[in-house]
């Protein structure tokens, strides 16, 4: 059975030789899903850094499987009834916990009862032995859409630190993670990762595990430089792309994820994908986030 290090002085495992895991099972919503990072060959045309981390592992080890259960749009209740048991029918012995962001970024999301549902969740995913992996969420002041929900967030990772403390999770730190922190590692909708930010948040986790790997860092193309009039031409796009779609789904009680279903449901071998090219040939910046010289209007 996987052991990991005290969790009262170590974020990471103890690995002094081979990972000792053979079944890996994500839950969670879309950031684990892997939406921004588009992938053909992928079974949802998506990526992301869940499917990074078990190419990785699947290297390394005999008869290794992965199932991946998340859903994007998914809230914590949600993630809690849908994707709890079924990961535990599997008998995972590495699961990855990521839930809680979208109850996090709505107005009246109460990181506390977050953390209730949460613990719940982890108790139950670790009962049989399996490691646990959660996540804090990514210091957002970097970023004036979500700035203002910074306070929020550092109360949730609060939360999430004590209850892996309490069960021997593993953390895995966004908050940390200052690479990320630039919204050139971010989709076109502001709000995911590109695929430049589930590469770095798939090295981050495996730096959590202890897993030795060859993934290097991945640098994005210069900021672009646009005028006060481009700059502002490129968030009423934005608005109209994604926040005007995202407030009407919240106004109908819709998810992005209504008609979406698990994209690995059972625990498979994994194909390594090409890897990426590093940098240039990769998008350097999603809209809106450039930088912008002052104009008079």
């Amino acid at each position: 059975m996987p052991t990991t290090q005290d969790a009262h002085t170590a974020d990471y495992a103890d690995n002094a030789g081979p990972h000792p895991w053979r079944r890996y099972v994500a839950i969670g919503d879309s950031f684990t899903e892997g939406v921004g990072d588009p992938e053909p060959a992928a079974p949802n045309g998506l990526r992301g850094w869940a499917d990074r981390v078990a190419e990785v592992l699947s290297e390394q080890v005999d008869d290794f499987a992965y199932a991946n259960l998340a859903i994007r749009g998914r809230l914590i209740g949600q993630i809690v009834r849908e994707q709890i048991e079924p990961a535990i029918a599997l008998k995972p012995d590495l699961v990855t916990f990521s839930a809680g962001g979208n109850d996090v970024i709505r107005p009246s999301g109460d990181p506390d009862k977050v953390a209730q549902l949460f613990e719940d969740a982890v108790v139950r995913l670790s009962r049989d032995g399996a490691t646990v992996v959660v996540f804090t969420g990514i210091d957002t002041a970097f970023t004036p859409v979500f700035r203002g929900i910074r306070g929020k967030v550092a109360i949730y990772n609060e939360n999430i630190r004590s209850i892996a403390d309490r069960y021997d999770c593993i953390v895995a730190d966004q908050w940390a993670l200052k690479e990320v922190q630039d919204m050139r590692f971010f989709d076109d909708d502001r709000l995911h990762y590109n695929s430049l930010g589930h590469h770095e948040v798939a090295r981050m986790v495996l730096r959590a595990l202890n897993v030795p790997n060859d993934l290097q860092p991945m640098q994005p193309g210069p900021l672009p430089i646009r005028t006060w009039r481009e700059a502002r031409a490129v968030d009423l796009v934005w608005a109209r792309a994604h926040l005007v779609p995202w407030v009407l789904r919240r106004l109908r009680h819709q998810s992005s994820g209504d008609t979406v279903t698990a994209k690995r449901p059972d625990p498979l071998p994994v194909t390594t994908l090409t890897p990426r090219p590093d940098a240039s040939s990769l998008p350097s910046l999603s809209p809106g986030a450039a930088a912008s010289r002052d104009e008079e209007d």
